[in-house]
């Protein structure tokens, strides 16, 4: 049992490792745009942060139009693996079903791109009309119109980017994402600054510096998938063949996934509101905690997208076992490093907290140390329920996930933490504890659907006659 469990690990950790590293890398970019707009002062940071609240709420839901790419690729490349000694002609099949698939999730990421850009931009004349300050809207307009070229190839990069988890050869994301941090910070200082003779551009100079990004991002990706052996024959990128009745697969798959990355967006948006009702120390204790949370949530985002291509993976072989042994194994990871964060949270918060709350009042650090105890046990249930979607995705049932993830955020978490924070008066302390349970309930709704579902694809043997 032990040997097969770190065996299973070793498997996992070999697709997970990679991942989780490229989450984190993306986090530090950034967090250098966020320091860069501090730099130029408060207004400019309230105007940065909106505009990128904005782009991030369209970009998460395009990147989960193409997640499911990954899962198709993976049961293709699986299915040409299984059926290879059956004929050139069977394998051959399966390869062109690799590259359908590769070119309508191109034809998605397009898609959603040029859509959510012109969304940004509406949305950017719009803001005067919810009660944003002036001065704020105006920065935060403009920061919109450098941001919104850049959709577009960040999703072209997360189409190809699932398409390289998908054939199970991940390793040229992790570099190239470590080396955009270093591009990226280069470029907003010359930008920002108007160093080499270049204009001073200030917050727009933030703005174009993440689209060029994006768009180095991706050309770097790509050759880097054409310099690959076994990546380069599989890789399409004329969309403009693009099967329809791919594309509307990808569509069905990717909007129950869309809609859940949005709707626990939403949820914590609505939380962070509850918390500032309590006032600024309670605000800036819950906006510390949380981004702790975002951090060591990138571990559940690499688990989660290893367990679904492995699901994948272990369907399309025929082999059921090794899909149950998938969702154990990765609980066991996640639970493993969910115990080191939150010993730590709990032996050190003060350390812990430093680097957000060393110069804030002393009420929000008393406030945050507090929060720490509920998140020790939280980040378990959080990366739980991420595992949990991402198992599903790799049954190809993004639509329960969904539904699991409504009942579980909106209908059990928020009422509770409305009920605790203002009914019972526990304040932020009530808010987290809704959190918690709202997330416990949607860990266990989802894993418990996994394990039907799996059953239910699961061949009955034949009956015997007498």
């Amino acid at each position: 049992m032990l040997t097969t469990l770190l065996r299973d690990s070793r498997a996992l950790g070999a697709l997970a490792v990679p991942l989780i590293l490229t989450q984190l890398a993306q986090v530090a970019l950034t967090t250098t745009d966020t320091v860069m707009m501090g730099l130029l002062g408060t207004t400019e940071l309230a105007a940065g942060g909106l505009a990128i609240v904005i782009f991030n709420q369209i970009r998460t839901m395009g990147v989960g139009l193409v997640t499911s790419v990954g899962n198709r690729i993976a049961a293709a490349a699986a299915r040409a693996e299984r059926i290879g000694a059956v004929g050139e002609g069977a394998e051959e099949a399966a390869r062109r079903e690799v590259r359908a698939v590769v070119r309508a999730g191109l034809a998605v990421a397009t898609l959603a791109g040029v859509v959510g850009a012109l969304i940004m931009i509406v949305t950017g004349q719009l803001l005067t009309r919810l009660g944003q300050d002036a001065a704020v809207v105006g920065l935060t307009r403009t920061m919109l119109y450098a941001l919104s070229p850049g959709l577009l190839p960040c999703l072209w990069f997360q189409a190809i980017r699932q398409f390289t988890v998908g054939m199970r050869r991940p390793q040229a994301l992790l570099r190239i994402t470590l080396a955009s941090i270093g591009v990226n910070a280069g470029l907003n200082w010359v930008l920002v600054h108007g160093t080499f003779g270049l204009p001073r551009l200030g917050l727009t100079g933030v703005g174009i510096a993440t689209s060029a990004v994006y768009l180095l991002s991706f050309i770097a990706l790509l050759l880097a998938a054409r310099r690959d052996e076994e990546l380069a024959p599989l890789l399409a990128l004329d969309i403009t063949r693009a099967d329809a009745t791919t594309v509307k697969q990808l569509l069905g798959l990717g909007v129950p996934i869309a809609a859940t990355y949005g709707s626990e967006a939403g949820f914590f948006s609505v939380t962070a509101l509850m918390a500032g009702s309590f006032g600024p120390e309670a605000l800036a204790a819950h906006t510390a905690v949380n981004q702790l949370v975002y951090i060591v949530f990138q571990v559940a985002v690499g688990l989660s997208h290893a367990a679904s291509i492995n699901v994948s993976r272990e369907l399309a072989l025929g082999n059921h076992d090794g899909a149950r042994r998938t969702k154990n194994t990765a609980l066991a990871c996640a639970a493993v490093v969910m115990s080191v964060v939150g010993i730590s949270y709990l032996a050190l918060p003060r350390l812990v907290l430093a680097p957000f709350l060393e110069t804030g009042s002393d009420r929000a650090l008393t406030i945050a140390a507090h929060l720490l105890v509920i998140t020790a046990f939280l980040q378990f249930f959080d990366c739980a329920q991420n595992i949990g979607v991402g198992l599903l995705r790799g049954l190809d049932d993004t639509k329960s996930g969904f539904r699991i993830t409504l009942i579980g955020y909106w209908a059990v978490g928020l009422p509770t933490a409305w009920l605790l924070a203002y009914a019972l008066r526990l304040d932020t302390a009530g808010i987290w504890l809704g959190l918690l349970t709202g997330l416990a309930a949607t860990a266990l709704l989802l894993l418990r659907r996994y394990d039907t579902a799996l059953a239910a694809t699961q061949p009955r043997p034949a009956a015997t006659s007498a």
